[in-house]
């Protein structure tokens, strides 16, 4: 069983920035796709950003690309999702996901693997 603990999260104004953590075991870290998904009420779930498991190769949105950066943390076991310049449209909640790096890689990468409960991020 894979336990993604998830942290991070808030209400911030328009042009804000949070900062999403995401811990997992060191065999995890090492083997998965780590990203975060994200859904607001009434709408699909989004892929917001993902990071391979080895190297540092990773995807973004197009509507978070240059706003948003995630980034591994080899001590920690962790991955990290720096939020900068948040619009209103970002609000949802967002999900921490880890799939194991033997499946293909897709847009829909998160819907094979393991979820955190999700954290708000609300901005004003």
């Amino acid at each position: 069983h894979v336990q993604l603990v998830e942290s991070g999260g808030g209400t911030v104004q328009a042009g804000g920035s949070l900062r999403l953590s995401c811990a997992v075991s060191a065999y995890t870290y090492k083997t998965h796709y780590m990203g975060w998904f994200r859904q607001a009420p009434g709408k699909e779930r989004e892929a917001v950003a993902v990071i391979y498991p080895v190297g540092d190769a990773a995807h973004y949105a197009d509507s978070v690309k240059g706003r948003f950066f995630i980034s591994r943390d080899n001590v920690n076991n962790s991955v990290y999702l720096q939020m900068n310049n948040l619009k209103p449209e970002d609000t949802a909640r967002y999900h921490c996901a880890a799939t194991p790096g033997t499946i293909e890689f897709s847009d829909s990468w998160y819907e094979l693997g393991y979820w955190a409960q999700g954290t708000q991020v609300t901005v004003s």
